[in-house]
């Protein structure tokens, strides 16, 4: 991969944005905060960086992450020279910052979905990778560019989350040598899991226990769903940070090849989240506005829950399980 133009268009911008996608996970968090600070080593320029929703508590422990901006504290009205989004499949899940994206002078698109379709001037998708942290690795590599420590800690946090903590199929050599190089640069594996895996709070472990207890079952236990209503989140007072590892806790059971949740938004209408062992779900996802992996995907219906989940299942039941 080719990523001298990057190089050049982040040297020659005086003001760069950096985005994350809405409900944001460890990769795109990590991406971010991996990029501002490898940009900072390199060019001793500071990024502003924009999350567009809340931030999930886990991970505060990246270097940067105090100096995130929320989108409703960003001035709409600037014109940035560069945006470049980290880990946005598709320009919709940057919401309200669209509009920034829109007005900049250039923009780049850092990303690992195989859905993403190019929206940028300058895109760099590898579908190969195991997460974006991968990618931008491999960007800063390829530029020759110094991995600080910061840089490093950030990187295997997205890469670590998107994997699973190396579990999932996406999974490669690659993915151990990318790692492996971090672990060269200082990131200590134990202390970033037990930052990531065992810092959980007491209202996620409560809501998410209340949330399976409510699960259905369908095809011979082969697909596993709950649903969340906006009643449920009030009960535990528990903010979208609790939904993170939901589904995979469904699709963890041993007769589950296709599990979602269907979460009611506060906005109306109902976000999906799936996962599956087998089955192409970015497939079933697309059907609806959505997408992402093979087997980790999500979309938003804009239908009340359970008429969200009817059509969900019934795409599910059109395919082999």
């Amino acid at each position: 991969m080719d990523c001298s133009k990057l190089n050049d268009i982040i040297k020659s911008s005086k003001n760069i944005l950096i985005t994350s996608h809405v409900n944001p996970d460890g990769d795109t968090l990590g991406s971010m905060c991996g990029l501002y600070s490898a940009i900072l080593e390199k060019f001793k320029k500071k990024c502003d960086m924009i999350a567009i929703s809340k931030i999930p508590d886990v991970y505060s422990y990246l270097p940067h992450l105090s100096e995130v901006k929320s989108v409703e504290d960003v001035d709409k009205s600037r014109e940035y020279d560069l945006v470049i989004n980290v880990d946005v499949a598709s320009i919709e899940r940057i919401c309200d910052a669209q509009i920034l994206f829109e007005k900049s002078k250039f923009t780049v698109n850092i990303d690992h979905h195989k859905t993403n379709n190019s929206y940028a001037d300058l895109n760099f998708i590898n579908a190969d990778a195991s997460s974006t942290g991968e990618v931008l690795l491999n960007c800063f590599q390829n530029m020759d560019w110094k991995i600080n420590l910061d840089t490093a800690i950030c990187l295997y946090t997205a890469i670590l989350t998107d994997t699973g903590s190396f579990r999932f199929d996406n999974t490669k050599p690659s993915t151990f040598e990318a790692a492996s190089k971090l672990v060269e640069i200082g990131v200590n594996p134990s202390d970033i899991y037990k930052k990531v895996y065992e810092s959980d709070s007491k209202t996620l472990v409560m809501f998410q226990s209340h949330c399976i207890s409510k699960a259905k079952f369908l095809e011979d236990d082969k697909i596993a769903y709950t649903l969340v209503y906006k009643k449920d989140m009030e009960k535990f007072s528990a903010g979208d940070d609790c939904m993170e590892g939901l589904t995979e806790k469904l699709r963890a059971i041993v007769t589950t090849r296709v599990a979602f949740v269907a979460k009611e938004m506060k906005s109306g209408g109902t976000k999906i989240s799936m996962r599956s062992k087998f089955a192409d779900v970015a497939e079933i996802c697309e059907v609806f506005g959505g997408g992402g992996h093979k087997f980790a995907a999500g979309c938003t219906i804009k239908a009340p829950v359970e008429e969200a989940a009817k059509k969900i299942i019934n795409e599910i039941k059109k395919r082999d399980i």
